[in-house]
């Protein structure tokens, strides 16, 4: 295997965990906050995270984990052309600061796409991700597919497998799970207003801060990720660096967290789509549906539908206004 493969290079059943495991320090907290500035409270206030927590130290910020665990899953997917999705992604478990990740990441499927007059062959692959802890817990585990060249611009390698191992949905009763045992209750009286019980199907909510993208790079390096189309222009199909589709995610979580103020934490993503690239300098501005409603014994379960949509000037590579770049379908945890 290459270090950095090729389509043709990848087999079924490949593992990939030869990779630095990640202790989370408060200084990985600083970094990312600085980057997207979310508002959730549990993952900013340590005195609160333990009173309603009833264990001492902070929680991680759930947006934090999942960039951390995709930069571990990126050694396969160094020459990556995009990354197009990422389906059934479940927190099994809270992470805290002072937890330690190690990242393997699994070859599932491998299709090839279809040959094009003029356009290099390229193929997708289904990656496979566990995340887990220091006491070998899994925390994290998710599906994602990126886009990555073949060695040869004309291969046909007759690559065609099924995908449907990358599960779009989660059952409700693996959600409720993952619901902790927390003083939710607590939460409520604390802060009065825009909690679960507010919400309704079909609640609509579009906000008008907007974000501008900045310091793509700079996540990139934080979080190992190895994607040479992130860092470096000329490995990029659009002649531009291209935005790591996590910070775009990351950019969504934290305007939602404003929609939301009393979102307690991230429990899934049923499924996540990057429908256009986004480039540094892109303004974001985001939707959030509320699709759906989950009451347990414990709290409040809403899932959700996040759209992000960008602006970019006539010097991108895409120019225009309100270009769809995001599609995301969630489970939070409300009190």
């Amino acid at each position: 295997m290459r270090i950095a493969p090729y389509f043709e290079d990848f087999t079924l059943g490949e593992c990939f965990d030869d990779v630095p495991s990640i202790t989370v320090t408060e200084g990985y907290t600083a970094i990312h906050q600085a980057l997207f500035a979310d508002r959730m409270r549990l993952a900013l206030d340590a005195h609160l995270c333990e009173q309603i927590t009833g264990r001492p130290g902070q929680l991680a910020n759930p947006s934090l984990v999942s960039n951390l665990a995709i930069g571990q899953s990126t050694i396969p997917s160094q020459r990556v052309m995009g990354n197009l999705f990422y389906r059934g992604l479940r927190f099994h478990r809270p992470v805290w600061v002072g937890d330690t990740l190690a990242t393997t990441t699994k070859v599932v499927g491998l299709r090839q796409n279809k040959i094009r007059e003029g356009r290099a062959a390229s193929g997708m692959v289904a990656l496979e991700m566990e995340v887990v802890n220091q006491h070998e817990e899994t925390v994290l585990l998710f599906w994602r597919c990126p886009m990555i060249p073949c060695r040869d611009p004309a291969a046909e390698t007759g690559l065609s497998g099924d995908f449907s191992v990358m599960p779009e949905e989660i059952a409700d009763s693996l959600i409720v799970n993952a619901v902790p045992d927390w003083d939710y209750a607590g939460f409520r009286d604390r802060f009065t207003g825009g909690h679960f019980a507010s919400l309704n199907v079909g609640d609509r909510y579009e906000l008008e801060a907007r974000d501008t993208v900045t310091l793509a790079p700079e996540l990139v390096r934080l979080t190992l990720n190895m994607a040479m189309t992130h860092t470096d222009a000329g490995r990029s199909v659009y002649g531009k660096r291209l935005v790591y589709g996590g910070h775009t995610i990351a950019m969504a979580a934290a305007q939602l967290s404003r929609v939301l103020p009393n979102l307690i934490s991230i429990l899934a993503w049923y499924r996540c789509d990057h429908t256009a690239p986004v480039f540094e300098l892109d303004i974001l501005s985001t939707v959030v549906s509320v699709e759906g409603l989950l009451a347990t014994d414990k709290a409040g379960v809403a899932k959700l539908r996040v759209q992000v949509f960008a602006t970019r000037g006539p010097e991108a590579p895409e120019p225009g206004d309100g270009i769809q770049v995001l599609d995301w379908h969630l489970a939070v945890l409300m009190a």
